[in-house]
């Protein structure tokens, strides 16, 4: 088939479509014309750009979920080969999803596809795969990074590494923040529990047990939960009702598109563990991350893919210290989850220190627009 497009992007998962969505905008403001397809989500949907696939067909958790997700895998990797293949566009950008990115990398070399494959966010190569840097550097035509420690790990070899800022840098720029409407004289808690379904049923129990304690410990306080989807809601309101905490007048229900002014005004989180945290951080709002974790799930990272690393929350990572306590796994009970809360609250000496520490993480990151830093080693590539 002749080539029609310039340009193939692939997003396997939520958070790579909310950064192929920018990556969409900054490419398309730089060349009008240029003609993108490829697998993408709500956000990059929103952008002109032809979509064959949607990432909603990707998105599996936890290790049991991608075995059993295999077959239905398998299947979708050999479409977005075949769409690939089929129009041969000049550049290929896969956007994190590391496992799928790299098969899918090294089956269209071994297919003899000969245009340029960039990889849109490392691999966390210095958590766990080392033994993928070789291979990343076989495939791959370029790494754009988004975290300035990265580019260490690949300077053994010949694969180019551009550290291009963060997205998340920009985008909380950008944001126009608005007040969260709370009873006067409240100070707010931010409780974030997780994105899907099987993270709200791990984490939202214990979560809101912690909440109510806190509330009977400090009557000032205000809760507000952010849920990513409204289907969820019938979940979390059957959940508030087991907790004690009273709707409206306790907690507040928020969904996601509310997240940045939450956590603005919030003298505290409590968040699982993911991009949540990052955000938090550079929003200077200490914050207790959690992570509950099947049994079986802890023995794969502990015991199979050995996964040990002094820290698991984006900003320790990058800050190479503990600025948000982590309780992860059999960590993670009410009393630790208490205990930690309270200490920031009681400590004002730990809460100005950690505000202090989440300043650091910014200036680590740089002021860059990573999606048009993106967009532009992009386009001088094509």
């Amino acid at each position: 088939m002749s080539n029609t497009f310039d340009v193939f992007i692939f997003a396997g998962e939520k958070s790579g479509d909310l950064y192929g969505g920018k990556l969409l905008k900054a490419l398309l403001s730089l060349n009008p014309g240029l003609k993108v397809y490829g697998v993408g989500g709500e956000q990059m949907r929103k952008e002109p750009f032809t979509c064959l696939l949607p990432t909603e067909q990707f998105q599996v958790m936890g290790f049991i979920d991608v075995f059993f997700a295999l077959p239905k895998l398998f299947k979708q990797f050999r479409q977005v080969l075949k769409m690939i293949l089929d129009h041969q566009p000049p550049m290929v950008v896969l956007i994190d999803y590391p496992g799928f990115n790299l098969r899918l990398a090294k089956a269209l070399r071994k297919k003899g596809y000969m245009g340029k494959i960039f990889q849109y966010i490392c691999p966390s190569v210095w958590a766990w795969g080392k033994k993928r840097i070789p291979f990343m550097a076989t495939y791959y035509s370029r790494l754009l990074s988004i975290l300035p420690f990265e580019a260490s790990y690949f300077e053994h070899t010949h694969l180019p590494v551009e550290f291009i800022g963060h997205p998340l840098v920009s985008s909380l720029e950008e944001h126009r923040f608005q007040a969260i409407n709370i009873p006067q004289g409240k100070r707010l808690i931010a409780i974030f529990p997780g994105s899907r379904l099987k993270e709200l049923k791990r984490n939202l129990p214990l979560l809101l047990q912690v909440a109510y304690r806190l509330h009977q410990l400090y009557p000032d306080l205000h809760f507000a939960l952010s849920y990513s989807q409204s289907c969820f809601l019938p979940f979390l309101h059957d959940h508030l009702l087991r907790s004690g905490l009273q709707e409206h007048t306790t907690i507040t229900l928020l969904g996601a598109d509310r997240s940045y002014d939450l956590m603005k005004q919030s003298v505290l989180a409590l968040a699982k563990s993911g991009t949540v945290t990052l955000e938090l951080a550079l929003l200077q709002v200490p914050t207790v991350v959690v992570y509950a974790i099947s049994k079986l799930d802890l023995f794969i990272v502990k015991y199979l893919l050995r996964i040990r690393l002094p820290y698991y929350a984006l900003p320790n990572i990058i800050g190479n210290q503990e600025i948000f306590p982590e309780l992860f796994g059999p960590n993670f009970t009410e009393e630790t989850l208490l205990e930690k809360a309270t200490h920031f609250l009681n400590d004002d000496l730990a809460y100005a220190r950690c505000k202090e520490q989440c300043r650091d993480i910014l200036s680590r990151l740089g002021q860059r627009d990573a999606s048009h830093e993106a967009a532009l080693s992009i386009l001088n590539h094509l």
